[in-house]
């Protein structure tokens, strides 16, 4: 396994669209790994390809919740409903945070790592991080989604939690 470049958000590639996978093989199942690697050592709780330069529709996360950690490949969400506002924050814009309005629930359907059709019914905190992985894939960044006003700049001590957390690191 390796650790991966984690793009910043001024890198073209996180405004573009991945393109779907077309067979989950070797190739795939060793970015999956490279990629959660990645996650955990920057941490963070979501990774999308694009932010680690590789424009195809595979997202990992682990939320620190049982059974909440996982890879999806050609993620799509196929329900949501209610409305939930939090704190986020991206790996690929470290420092910032903003209140950000998103589905409360959602049904994704996608592939497992090993290419079967799987479905995950989330709310919460894996609700979120799933829509913000998500959007990575179609160009969109958090920033696009949040509530402007509430944009900050946080510490590095902020960040790594020696001080109250307020945002959800995802990625």
């Amino acid at each position: 396994m390796a650790l991966l470049e984690i793009l910043n958000h001024t890198h073209p590639a996180l405004r573009s669209k991945a393109q779907p996978v077309q067979r989950v093989d070797k190739e795939i199942r060793r970015l999956i790994r490279d990629m959660m690697e990645t996650m955990r050592a920057a941490p963070g709780i979501g990774l999308a390809a694009p932010q680690v330069g590789v424009l195809k529709q595979v997202i990992v996360f682990d939320t620190g919740e049982d059974g909440c950690s996982g890879a999806l490949v050609n993620p799509r969400i196929v329900r949501s409903e209610g409305e939930a506002t939090d704190v986020e924050g991206c790996l690929s814009i470290p420092g910032l945070q903003g209140m950000v309005p998103r589905a409360a629930a959602v049904v994704v359907q996608g592939l497992d790592e090993r290419g079967r059709p799987v479905e995950i019914q989330a709310d919460g905190l894996l609700a979120r991080v799933l829509q913000h992985e998500i959007d990575h894939l179609h160009g969109v960044l958090f920033i696009d989604r949040a509530i402007l006003d509430t944009l900050r700049w946080v510490s590095r001590e902020e960040e790594e939690g020696k001080e109250p957390k307020e945002a959800v690191a995802v990625g």
